[in-house]
């Protein structure tokens, strides 16, 4: 029995994999590789043995390993500048959190404080963080079993279309997603909405693509309420979908981004909150009520200086790779067990129709050939989001597993 808790699910007879060492996309166990098609918990996004990062956290250890959360130092200025450097013109502060739950909650806080209005709409597929703030924002299976959470949570309705595909190319109205937001807007009433927080693409709950105008048309009626727009960009960010941020693919400029996981390439806790000079402004008169104890924490902005110096290159050369993921995605679509199928940049999808049976088989096929991807077996999806180091030969082979594993499952 462990001494310490494993993270969602029951305790009992749970055998956890003991891992002893990292290459490249590979970790070993038991003395034996196994393939990463899930950049672990979709924070690795440059893979397990980035040099460049483990030596920036190696020297800043050894010059400033802790610090106050108010105190200024190299590396916080130096990742404070990169950061609003890369995020759209008009940003022009940064508030540092321990990782993408805490970020998605001090936007939320700071929504709340520019307005003076206290509700924020999320969608019901949707996954925000763990801490209660940000759980009650969420709108996956994990939230029902704490309610009631925070008061003031207004919960949209998840894309009929599957991720808005059908509307994909159409433009000049509405899509009825976005209509569905306009509507709920109004029945809530229009000067009670602090903010609108969406994820980008909503990753781990199936890999949900909305279409090119979607998330514009959201804008449009967050401005016109007075509402602030929030882009959760902590599992979509830093090359996920093929550019620094995720929402760059749909021509939107947010009120608020918040990032986390692969900020550090995963190899340091820390999250941020990038802020448009308009809502910044507020508080050069007005107290900002947020902070904690590890606030920039040195090592983890080291590490995070460390990440953004390789994205640009890695994102660039990680093109083959998108390319190849999206051909190999589309020809598992026409399995007889898949449904459905998406793909975009190296964040794909596919929803498989096996009963639990089959999903333990295809868990079982997985873990005896040793290969890594995400299965959800309660809503019948796996997710694929390897690492932009990951080579195109060890997709196609972990790819070729899945597909053998999907086939005998059947």
């Amino acid at each position: 029995m462990s001494d310490y808790f494993y993270t969602w699910r029951k305790q009992g007879g749970f055998t956890p994999l003991e891992v002893t060492g990292t290459r490249g996309v590979h970790f070993e166990s038991g003395g034996q590789e196994w393939l990463d098609l899930g950049s672990l918990s979709y924070q690795a996004n440059l893979g397990l043995s980035c040099e460049p990062v483990i030596e920036s956290i190696r020297q800043q250890a050894t010059s400033l390993p802790a610090a106050l959360p108010n105190w200024s130092f190299p590396a916080k200025d130096e990742l404070a500048r990169k950061l609003l450097a890369a995020a759209p013109k008009g940003f022009s502060k940064v508030f540092f959190t321990l990782g993408g739950a805490e970020a998605n909650e001090n936007a939320y806080k700071i929504a709340r404080l520019v307005t003076g209005r206290h509700k924020v709409m999320t969608r019901y597929n949707s996954y925000h963080g763990a801490t209660m703030g940000a759980l009650t924002m969420t709108g996956d299976y994990r939230r029902p079993p704490l309610e009631p959470g925070i008061p003031g949570v207004v919960r949209l309705l998840d894309c009929p279309c599957r991720g808005c595909q059908e509307n994909i190319g159409k433009s000049g109205s509405d899509t009825p997603c976005a209509k569905h937001i306009e509507d709920t807007i109004a029945g809530e009433g229009r000067d009670s909405i602090a903010a609108i927080l969406l994820e980008t693409v909503p990753g781990a709950n199936g890999v949900r693509i909305p279409s090119p105008t979607f998330l514009s048309e959201v804008k449009k009626h967050a401005a016109r309420s007075g509402a602030l727009l929030i882009l959760d960009e902590v599992l979509v960010g830093f090359g996920r979908l093929g550019s620094m941020f995720g929402f760059e693919q749909f021509g939107v400029i947010p009120d608020m981004i918040t990032l986390a996981k692969g900020l550090t390439a995963g190899y340091a806790p820390l999250g941020a909150v990038l802020v448009s000079e308009r809502v910044a402004s507020h508080f050069e008169e007005q107290v900002l009520y947020a902070g904690l104890t590890n606030y920039a924490h040195p090592i983890a902005c080291a590490a995070a200086n460390a990440a953004l110096d390789v994205y640009p290159a890695s994102i660039a050369k990680s093109k083959p790779l998108q390319d190849a993921l999206s051909r190999r995605v589309a020809e598992l679509g026409k399995l007889k067990a898949v449904s459905h199928f998406r793909s975009i940049g190296l964040l794909a999808a596919l929803d498989v129709e096996l009963d639990d049976d089959g999903y333990r088989k295809l868990a079982s096929h997985l873990n005896q050939e040793r290969v890594l991807v995400h299965l959800y077996s309660s809503r019948r999806s796996i997710v694929i989001a390897p690492a932009l180091t990951c080579s195109v030969d060890d997709l196609h082979r972990g790819l070729g597993i899945l597909e053998e594993g999907v086939r005998r499952a059947v």
